[in-house]
């Protein structure tokens, strides 16, 4: 005859405790994108304490928006270039070119043709850029060069035949249409060249995050190896990948020349320098698989702010370039020291895999 023994009641489980407000807020302080906007916050507080007439004027925005609008149409796809673990020297030249050609077809048409001429001019740009970009990403992924010499040969290449087909002279033959609704015009106050960047950055954060495009792009510039033991054609995505930022630095050239009203052949010597610049303070590895749109924008308009806030107090341009170099060597450090400390951690690579992987399986 057995004894049931009572038996002790077991206690619910404990469920973990939800994190407070101030977690959350430590949680977002902590990610890089926002200590990137907290760096550029801070400069826009230090600009406004020396000059806070001058700086804080309306118009003063409105022109750092403008300046930076065109290098955040190239930045986008020099974003998801550096992501692969590549590199484009090119898209200065690029842009210099399609605008160049832009302008050609657009004078054949004739100024006077209105929109028909302003249709075949966008048609060139993009077509143009496209080409540039295409021809990197082949050299790049089968001819296997190396992306710095592929994009350096077309870099000057680019900038060649914009010279031999001008002369070395700028056109500026642009329909009144195409300046006066894009290069000058505004929607509700706001410019159209903003407007036109604006859709171009958030395109270019739903592609990255959001769709297969820019998973794989991520995983071909964490393991480029690894992906095509999974069945990813790398060299297809590489290629693809350069002809998107081709195709972009084209729209950069017909916005430049929108705004110019000019070819403007001998003004983007640097601008390649400066994309790449602001795509890495933007928090973009230059050893690939890390990287957001969102940070190069934000890393675009630091030297900008930079710069727009030392006109303003006066300060010798010269030390603009000091100030913007030194955050660029800041930056690759700071990536430098992440990426020792997530491999020491495990990292988040692991996820990405596991994210692939399952988009894999999803297609069988």
């Amino acid at each position: 005859m057995s004894v049931d023994t009572p038996t002790k009641p077991t206690a619910p489980a404990e469920t973990a405790p939800r994190p407070n407000m101030m977690a959350r807020v430590g949680s977002a302080l902590g990610a890089q994108a926002m200590q990137i906007v907290l760096v550029w916050l801070a400069i826009i507080a230090i600009f406004a304490v020396l000059s806070p007439d001058a700086f804080f004027d309306p118009n003063n925005f409105r022109n750092i928006a403008i300046s930076v609008s065109i290098l955040a149409v190239l930045g986008v796809g020099t974003t998801f270039i550096i992501i692969t673990g590549g590199i484009d020297l090119s898209m200065g030249s690029v842009l210099v070119f399609s605008g160049v050609v832009s302008s050609m077809a657009m004078g054949n048409v004739g100024e006077g043709q209105g929109w028909l001429s302003a249709l075949v001019g966008i048609i060139v740009a993009l077509t143009s850029g496209l080409a540039w970009g295409t021809l990197n990403g082949f050299l790049v992924a089968k001819a296997k060069v190396p992306a710095m010499i592929v994009t350096l040969g077309t870099f000057g290449a680019a900038l060649g035949l914009a010279q031999v087909l001008t002369g070395g002279i700028d056109r500026r033959d642009v329909p009144d249409v195409l300046v006066d609704t894009v290069g000058f015009g505004d929607v509700f106050g706001i410019p159209t060249l903003v407007i036109v960047a604006s859709l171009i950055v958030i395109a270019g954060i739903i592609l990255l995050k959001r769709s297969r495009f820019g998973l794989h792009t991520a995983a071909v510039g964490s393991n480029a190896e690894a992906c095509r033991r999974v069945g990813i054609n790398v060299d297809r995505q590489l290629i693809k990948v350069y002809a998107l930022a081709g195709g972009l630095a084209g729209l950069a050239g017909l916005l430049n020349l929108t705004f110019f009203r000019s070819t403007t052949i001998a003004g983007h010597s640097l601008t390649n320098l400066d994309v790449i610049a602001g795509v890495v303070i933007g928090g973009t590895s230059l050893f690939g698989g890390i990287g957001t749109v969102f940070g190069t924008v934000i890393g675009l308009l630091i030297p900008a702010t930079l710069r727009n806030g030392f006109v303003i107090l006066g300060v010798q341009p010269y030390w603009q370039q000091v100030v913007v170099g030194a955050f660029l060597v800041a930056a690759v450090y700071s990536d430098q020291l992440r990426r020792a400390s997530s491999s020491r951690g495990g990292g988040g690579r692991p996820n990405l895999f596991h994210r692939l992987f399952n988009s894999k399986r999803k297609d069988s």
